[in-house]
């Protein structure tokens, strides 16, 4: 659609020229009810803009994306829509110092979970709504000017279907049949938000009196869909948002600005959350159906807190363009754990961060497509794309390194002149850095140059000179960088040294210094006559951003007694490097199978044990030898199912096994197991199998042809609910018969019948493992139908279809050279797509590159 794809030059023009005032916003959603069938649905939206130009007589445009336009008047003067509404921008000409532009128009529901998504529950029949916008789709709803520095104070009315209920950003009241919401603070259009329908809502309240006598009371809300109230663990939302509140006061110095903090759990959600002030939105995946590990709540907690630190960074200061989204992401992830370890149960926060987070950004840091975490965003397909490891968790490791280069103090104390100096407006990246040097005294240019504005990650190796007494006479830590991206940071990292200690041959660590390290060696001087260590960890404590190698003493010692490290958080870091060898094919992936089958048993942290089950299903799937993979999966699932029956029943760490189990199995007496599990002829003693673990055995079961469309379908009567058809549609995808791939990929590929959710379901039941050679016809029609879904779907539609149904498992050079056809021959096709294919590829090459060093070690 033309002028659909605002550019950074457009938006950087119209700020200059316009100032908002004010915007009122009604909109009438009694059109919601009825048949889902009618789709296209749409509802009428009438906004009025209240704006100020800088150069009486210039021309503009407001956005807005909606199906027709009623009627459009500026300054009082009635505009024909069909001439000045192209489908995306009301074109605005001849513009007074003082303007009022109104426009009437008829909005679409979306079932994309862009804009204003509609959802029937399956179960009852009812209707619920709710917006998501990020980066830009409140056009969707509302006319406005779309983009984060041009902020408004907004007041909005609604007319919903009687005995509904609608909330908004500020406070709302039922008025004459009229929700009528009170005027917010100036906010971005991308953050304002509507949530309409017969929710369940669960109230409560928050008190905190601050030093000078002042008292803020905050009303609290939570809500979901009723068919999920029964499992709707409010209590537990409510005491970690008041934690978090507690927690942001203490060190912020600046009230929560928004009054109300209503927490929303909705269905077929795109994202995990998004920090619209005082309406936060969620993945209704955070309400647990059935019993989940304390990683899961953990997970749950770290996304409340990091949306909660959005209120100040990025809500109440906001990035001008999105070049700058670290500025709100990457300070909200590394808040949110830096609150889950300060003010939660959750004190092994750090770990999940850096076993976790850390490996979303080492992957996305060494793609082609990496970038710096001041990124060059050129448009709004740019911004869509980064939303990445980069954005977020490289920005958030980041901080954590500039929290050790600056001093905690420092660090909160700019954060704090930072929030005042910027409340309600717009910034950059050098209004946040001036602040840091003020507080700190420190030049943060360099630094700020190395860090922000270059791409690529370090290595960090050490290297040991031992006496004939067998002491360190010389420790060096060696830092390398890819061709790609050669600059070499300087990092303020930790050294520990590891040893037995102790009869029952725990290793722990007996000497650590912290040390700057910058150039390609740096000798850490305080550790020179330290007794040998069997193990020396580079970035102990997690203080930087970097891979992690050893030196050969070291990561033979972790060969025999990973399981051996006593500290939670050492060993994670042992763990996550290990990975990375395993990814840059610097070990086979047979051997970091074999650490996991030999030392996971002994994991303590269940958060890490999910994750290096994930990894051990990757390094199967991915890097693996392909003559090697039958019996690498024979034995992953023989010792998930030693693990699972040895367990303590009942526990999370049974639960945890038992999903790894059923990710794995695939030879029949595995397959029949999990089939008696279902039916109670077979029992684990303490293993509750609830729904959703049934849903977990049924995939597998599916995937194998074992369970057909008949067993399939009485699951989903006993489970007929929404969450209940995403797993069945996801398991009828993954059935092995050439007509079942067929028809999910039409379903997908030529269709738009699907919603968000169930083209996530579908895309993820269609490409088995197991089933490889059934998936070859697909990659010749993913090249022939990429570039006409990106450019007929949405583009989180697109992003999915064409991340998702990429022939990964196609991993041959066959695929590698026909992407590098694809490429070399659409040379023109848009940037953001393209981006996604090289992506593609770059993964893929990797898996290559892992399968032949995994070929060599097994010859």
């Amino acid at each position: 659609m033309p002028g659909e794809n605002l550019t950074r030059d457009e938006a950087q023009e119209r700020a200059a020229l316009l100032s908002v005032d004010g915007y009122e916003v009604s909109l009438d959603l009694r059109s919601a009810l009825g048949d889902i069938e009618a789709e296209p649905r749409t509802f009428r939206s009438v906004t009025t803009i209240r704006f100020r130009c800088a150069e009486p007589g210039a021309a503009s445009f407001a956005d807005l994306l909606a199906p027709s336009v009623t009627a459009v008047s500026l300054n009082g003067k009635d505009l024909d829509p069909g001439e000045v509404f192209d489908g995306s921008r009301i074109r605005l000409e001849d513009l007074r110092a003082d303007n009022e532009l109104v426009v009437d128009a008829q909005c679409a529901y979306s079932r994309t979970g862009e804009g204003m998504h509609r959802f029937v529950d399956p179960e009852d029949g009812e209707v619920y709504l709710y917006t998501q916008y990020e980066p830009a789709d409140s056009r969707r709803v509302f006319a406005n000017f779309e983009q984060p520095d041009l902020k408004a104070p907004f007041r909005c009315e609604v007319r919903a279907p009687e005995g509904w209920t609608v909330w908004s950003n500020g406070v709302g009241e039922l008025v004459d049949g009229v929700w009528r919401f009170a005027e917010t603070k100036p906010i971005s259009t991308y953050i304002t938000a509507f949530v309409a329908g017969p929710y369940h809502y669960v109230t409560d309240s928050y008190t905190r009196t601050f030093e000078d006598g002042t008292t803020l009371e905050i009303p609290l809300g939570a809500m979901c869909r009723k068919g999920l109230a029964p499992h709707f663990d409010s209590d537990d939302v409510f005491l970690v948002t008041k934690q978090g509140l507690d927690f942001f006061h203490d060190h912020f110095d600046f009230p929560y600005p928004f009054g109300k903090y209503d927490q929303a759990f909705v269905p077929e959600y795109n994202l995990g959350a998004m920090e619209n002030p005082g309406l936060v939105t969620f993945r209704e995946e955070f309400i647990f159906r059935g019993k989940v590990t304390q990683a899961s709540y953990e997970g749950r907690a770290n996304v409340i807190l990091h949306e909660m630190a959005h209120m100040w960074f990025g809500d109440l200061v906001t990035m001008e363009w999105w070049d700058d989204l670290w500025l709100k992401e990457s300070f909200a992830d590394f808040m949110g754990a830096f609150a889950l370890v300060g003010a939660t149960r959750f004190e092994n926060g750090w770990i999940t961060f850096a076993n976790r987070r850390k490996a979303w950004a080492y992957r996305a840091d060494q793609l082609p497509s990496t970038h710096p975490i001041t990124a060059d965003i050129r448009d709004l397909q740019d911004a869509k794309l980064n939303f990445d490891g980069i954005t977020y968790a490289k920005g958030a490791s980041v901080l954590k390194q500039l929290v050790a280069y600056v001093g905690q103090d420092a660090f909160l104390e700019g954060a704090r002149r930072y929030f005042k100096r910027n409340a309600y407006g717009n910034t950059r990246l050098g209004d946040l850095l001036s602040a840091l040097e003020e507080t700190s005294g420190r030049d943060l240019a360099t630094w700020s140059r190395s860090w922000l504005q270059t791409a690529g990650v370090n290595s960090l190796t050490p290297q040991v000179i031992l006496s004939a007494e067998g002491r360190i006479t010389e420790l060096a830590v060696l830092q390398e960088a890819p061709e790609s991206h050669p600059e070499l940071r300087p990092h303020r990292v930790a050294v520990g040294l590891y040893r037995r200690e102790d009869a029952d041959g725990s290793l722990v660590r007996y000497a650590r210094a912290e040390v700057d390290v910058v150039g390609p060696r740096t000798v850490v001087e305080e550790l020179v006559g330290a007794d040998a260590p069997e193990l020396v960890l580079v970035n102990d404590d997690d203080l930087t951003y970097c891979k992690i190698r050893f030196d050969e003493n070291s990561l033979a010692t972790l060969r025999e007694r990973l399981g051996d490290i006593t500290d939670p958080l050492a060993r994670a870091l042992c763990w996550s490097a290990l990975w990375n060898l395993t990814r840059d094919a610097l070990m086979p992936a047979r051997d970091f199978v074999g650490l996991v089958l030999r030392f996971a048993g002994r994991e303590s942290d269940i958060g890490v044990l999910q994750m290096l089950h994930a990894w051990a299903h990757s390094a199967l799937v991915h890097y693996a030898a392909p003559d090697w993979r039958a019996e690498g999966g024979r034995l992953l699932a023989q010792g998930a199912l030693k693990e699972l029956r040895l367990a303590e029943p009942g526990s999370q760490h049974q639960l945890t096994w038992a999903r790894f189990f059923a990710t794995v199995a695939s030879d029949q007496a595995d397959l029949h197991l999990l089939l008696h599990l279902l039916e109670g002829t077979a029992k684990v003693d303490g293993l509750d199998v609830d729904q959703e673990l049934r849903w977990a055995f049924l995939e597998p079961l599916a995937a194998h042809g074992v369970a057909d469309e008949s067993l399939l379908a009485a699951e989903l009567a006993r489970d007929d609910t929404a969450s209940g058809k995403r797993h069945q549609v996801r398991c009828l995808a993954a059935r092995p018969s050439a007509a079942v791939k067929a028809q999910a990929w039409a379903q997908v590929v030529e269709s738009d019948a699907l919603s968000n959710a169930l083209v996530e379901a579908t895309i993820a039941g269609f490409a088995q493992p197991s089933q490889r050679e059934l998936l070859a016809p697909y990659a010749a029609k993913y090249f022939a139908a990429i570039e006409r879904v990106w450019a007929e779907r949405s583009i989180q539609i697109g992003m999915d279809v064409v991340k998702g149904l990429f022939p990964s498992l196609r991993d041959s050079q066959e695929t590698l050279d026909a992407t590098d056809a694809w490429l070399t021959a659409h040379k023109d096709a848009a940037p953001a797509l393209r981006r996604l294919v090289l992506e593609a590829r770059d993964d893929l090459a990797r898996a290559l590159r892992g399968q032949a060093c995994d070929t060599a070690a097994g010859s």
